[in-house]
């Protein structure tokens, strides 16, 4: 298997990689499309959108339809809001102590999402990983989202490191893409929301079946 040498700082998605929010968040994407009379979509259609900002996901989902993009948002933050109760979103397996195995050797870990944080950090709080990931970037932290590295570049920043010191992992093509571009190493899990051929597709240096195998890479 692949070994990193060097790596000091590990950014990480959230959704799809380090929790299992799938269920909650077809469930509001399905539930807003009816509220909006929207046209029905399938669940791989709306699978393929997660990691995508709110007000993307509509110009993808419905081309000929930009001026939804604001409702469609608005809905999904109301109908996620009352689909989302506690419990509802897991730590994948293995995940919490994994992260605390890197802390310990001493990785920094951060996460870089396309969540906006009022939901993001509750969720960290909810599933006490807030101690334990030092940094957050979220989606109001950017000017542009992934696939854009913008998030990882803003992380670069903060800890004043260079890409080749970082490994980005993530479940979709946009984490591997945002971290491809900010020249750093990437890491795909195919557990996620994404599928592998697409990971490998977009150029991830590694797929992993297990968050634990992390500790493998390093």
């Amino acid at each position: 298997m692949t070994k990193f040498q060097g790596i000091k700082l590990i950014v990480l998605d959230f959704d799809g990689t380090l929790a299992d929010t799938l269920q909650v968040i077809l469930d509001s994407m399905q539930s807003t499309l009816r509220v909006l009379n929207l046209p029905a979509r399938s669940d791989a259609q709306c699978k393929a959108m997660i990691g995508l900002r709110l007000t993307e996901i509509p110009l993808h989902l419905f081309p000929e339809m930009p001026e939804v993009a604001p409702a469609y948002a608005d809905t999904y933050r109301e109908e996620f809001a009352k689909l989302n109760k506690v419990g509802a979103v897991p730590l994948f397996p293995n995940v919490m102590e994994t992260l605390h195995a890197l802390a310990d050797r001493g990785y920094m870990l951060s996460i870089a999402s396309s969540r906006a944080h009022e939901t993001l950090d509750k969720y960290l709080r909810d599933l006490h990983l807030e101690d334990i990931v030092t940094y957050v970037v979220a989606a109001e932290d950017v000017s542009h989202a992934k696939p854009d590295p913008e998030p990882v570049l803003k992380t670069l920043e903060h800890f004043n490191l260079q890409p080749q010191e970082v490994l980005v992992v993530g479940d979709t093509d946009f984490d591997i893409l945002m971290g491809l571009r900010a020249d750093c190493y990437t890491c795909g899990v195919t557990y996620g929301n994404g599928s592998r051929e697409s990971m490998l597709e977009a150029g991830a240096h590694v797929l992993i079946d297990d968050f634990s195998q992390l500790l493998d890479l390093l």
